[in-house]
């Protein structure tokens, strides 16, 4: 859990942008691991492999655009994870005013 105190002269209207400011990001997050899921999946559909298999057992050789196209999959694939950890991180945020 993160506990955000404000303290402010004008107190309502500071936990009011910055709760809007917090909310518009996440939803910045939300649409990015969308757009992310996508990409993952049409690398999927596109081997008939899972992810997990493709980390596990996939190297550069295996793929149709060899390199560029394994950094690009590793690449959504951490992006994913990133995205998800921020995001779980702004909707633990608690707000003390």
């Amino acid at each position: 859990m993160i506990r955000v105190q404000i303290q402010s002269d004008a107190q309502e209207s500071a936990l009011d942008i910055i709760r809007s400011a917090i909310t518009a990001e996440a939803s910045r997050l939300e649409l990015g691991l969308k757009m992310t899921e996508r990409h993952i999946r049409a690398f999927e559909e596109r081997y008939s492999v899972t992810s997990e298999t493709f980390l596990r057992d996939f190297a550069s050789e295996d793929l149709a655009d060899g390199d560029r196209e394994y950094v690009c999959w590793a690449g959504e694939l951490k992006l994913r994870e990133r995205i998800a950890a921020q995001l779980k991180t702004l909707e633990g945020i608690q707000y003390a005013a």
